[in-house]
């Protein structure tokens, strides 16, 4: 890290901050070894890994370093009162270290609370504070209660995590508000994060329209806000800028594109239900399995397949206009029936026609969705080396026309076995979208909701008989501070149970979710009241099944995984009947299903087919072996 800061150093030709995770936060957000007992406190490493910290302070000092940047998200979470004591604890221990530096500890991401407000300004080695002004409004009420005169606010009033041209007059309201609580001299204009969460640069969008991207803002164009707006605060003020900015802002207010009354009616009338199912649960799987007529432990997948090179070229040609649609249509029909060709071959019970068509699951329906615009180089970074081009939210959101029908019909005509309609479902939509923010998340869900109800009910009248709902990213946007979470999650959950509260007791809702910790929401979950829910268990561990051990009572179907797929490694059968039994431990059989833990898209067919065989060899043999108890 030190040497890749001297280079940029050199490189740039000027003074740069060196940026690290602060040590509680560090540890706050690691994870126990396997093995380590549940009782054990992270925080009880605090005194083993300050002296690392030291050692890398005294080498960017050596090296010519004049600030240090300590990120401690965590800040705005709601701490306990020791875990505030180990926050102290740590920069008094790191003081003596860091003196002669600038020292400056960044929060972001939400409010920050009261009593951390009070114990993060009252260190005496620190230069300045930072604070996210953009979901963390609140806080300017703490700052305006007090804040230290001897220290630099960094007020983050550029939104690091959208992509919405910064509305720049309210923001030099904010700073000359500042001005006279904390002094002009010690305010910094900033983004409200780092820059990570947002596309790069707005002029590499070459096919978005000129409207537009004039409200818009990437990175680099939140520095030319960031720019301005010191400048402004100075005296130095670009009228030109500042009034374009204003246009763009105003246009976007009355653009008819964004308001669509009809939609905006019919998400209002959503408040006087909550959109259950007429049926309870139990009564529903009674109906499916009638209709259905499944084995216990029925074996499934989440829903895709491999996307392989061939494919992928074949859907970028078709883009391109390089082929007709006809040709098009024929390739994916041929990758369509190559999986539905397997899936029987390996007896698995539920099918799915693998999602060939698609590019991405957000993505995909976005670009069928009026309300919704696509960048061609948006990448943002999604995990690890893994980056994604999330839709923009700009307008009110409504289904033109039927966005799966056709490919999900056409699957089903392959095979005699119920063929599984695959959807995401709108929370998921939104929460890896770039949401417009001009009204409130939970509208916007909303009227995703209503679309993706249209799709599923067109799903139900082609003749689908089990549909699927992903709701990958539901546990991925309950905010940071409890008190926000509930309200979170009874929209959130509301919405999902919009897109199905219409459909026969016959038809049966999936839904899947993925790589999170659910242990916390379950609750939530249930009360989403699908019929079947697939979700991943194998990656963590099987922590999943530990909710159920304390005494949680599920009556809906499951199928927690029972295989990683983020993993090329083949599962023995033994490995896959030794899991189902585990879920069996605590899961009724005739509610449990056997799946891997996400979709296939990411592996090759020389992995997935060895792996599916195995997991259906071990459904059978535990079949056989519950028979034979009986």
């Amino acid at each position: 890290m030190i040497k890749c800061w001297i280079t940029r150093q050199c490189l740039l030709g000027v003074d740069t901050v060196p940026v690290l995770i602060g040590p509680v936060s560090y540890l706050l957000l690691s994870k126990p070894a396997k093995g380590v007992d549940k009782s054990f406190s992270l925080l009880s490493l605090i005194d083993k890994i300050l002296p690392i910290y030291k050692e890398v302070v005294a080498e960017l000092k050596a090296a010519g370093a004049t600030w240090i940047q300590f990120d401690e998200p965590t800040l705005v979470l709601d701490l306990e009162s020791h875990q505030l004591q180990a926050f102290t604890h740590a920069y008094l221990e790191l003081e003596s270290s860091l003196s002669g530096m600038n020292v400056l500890i960044e929060t972001y991401f939400a409010d920050i609370p009261v009593e951390t407000y009070k114990t993060l300004t009252s260190l005496k080695g620190v230069t300045g504070f930072g604070f996210d002004l953009v979901r963390g409004t609140k806080t300017l009420d703490l700052i305006k209660s007090g804040f230290p005169s001897d220290k630099y606010l960094f007020a983050g009033v550029v939104d690091g995590r959208n992509i919405w041209a910064n509305d720049l007059a309210s923001s030099l309201g904010t700073l000359q508000d500042l001005e006279g609580i904390v002094g002009k001299d010690k305010v910094v204009v900033s983004t409200s994060c780092s820059l990570l969460h947002t596309a790069v640069d707005l002029v590499n969008e070459t096919k978005l329209d000129k409207e537009l991207k004039s409200w818009l803002a990437f990175a680099a164009q939140k520095l030319v806000e960031v720019n301005a707006l010191a400048k402004a605060f100075v005296g130095q003020k670009d009228e030109a800028f500042f009034a374009s900015n204003a246009t763009a802002h105003a246009s976007r207010k009355s653009s008819p594109r964004v308001t669509n009354k009809a939609v905006q009616k019919a998400a209002a009338a959503l408040k006087g239900s909550d959109h259950r199912r007429a049926t309870n649960v139990s009564a529903r799987l009674d109906a499916q399995q009638k209709k259905l007529n499944l084995p216990i432990l029925p074996t499934t997948t989440i829903g895709s397949f491999p996307q392989t090179m061939d494919l992928r070229r074949v859907r970028r040609e078709y883009k391109a206009k390089k082929i007709s649609e006809n040709d098009y249509v024929d390739a994916i029909k041929e990758e369509i029936n190559k999986v539905v060709t397997l899936q029987e071959e390996l007896d698995i019970d539920v099918l799915v026609h693998g999602e060939p068509e698609r590019n991405d699951m957000v993505e995909y329906f976005g670009e069928q969705l009026s309300g919704f615009a696509f960048t061609v180089n948006g990448w943002v970074q999604s995990y690890g080396s893994r980056c994604v081009k999330p839709p923009i939210i700009y307008g009110d959101v409504s289904r033109p026309k039927a966005m799966t029908v056709f490919w999900s019909s056409m699957a089903q005509s392959m095979t005699k076995r119920p063929m599984k309609g695959m959807l995401t479902g709108p929370v998921t939509i939104l929460n890896w979208s770039f949401v417009r923010n001009d009204q409130p998340r939970n509208e916007t869900c909303y009227q995703i909701a209503l679309a993706i109800k249209d799709e599923v009910e067109d799903l139900e009248k082609a003749g689908i008989t089990v549909i699927q709902i992903d709701e990958a990213a539901l546990r991925e946007g309950l905010p940071l501070r409890k008190s926000e979470q509930s309200f979170y999650l009874d929209w959130a959950v509301h919405s999902f149970r919009i897109t199905n509260c219409g459909v026969k007791d016959t038809t049966q809702i999936h839904t899947h979710m993925c790589y999170s910790n659910f242990n916390d929401i379950i609750h939530s979950i249930i009360n989403m009241d699908a019929d079947v829910i697939t979700i991943e268990n194998s990656r963590s561990d099987e922590k999943l099944l530990s909710v159920f051990r304390e005494g949680v009572k599920y009556g809906a179907g499951i199928g927690p995984g029972v295989y990683d797929i983020h993993s090329p490694r083949i599962p023995s059968t033994e490995e896959v009947a030794d899991r189902i039994n585990k879920m069996l431990a605590v899961l009724e059989s005739n509610i449990l299903w056997v799946n891997p833990d996400c979709g296939l898209k990411t592996r090759k067919y020389s992995e997935v087919q060895p792996a599916l065989s195995n997991m259906v060899a071990a459904a059978k043999l535990i079949r056989t072996q519950l028979a034979s108890a009986k």
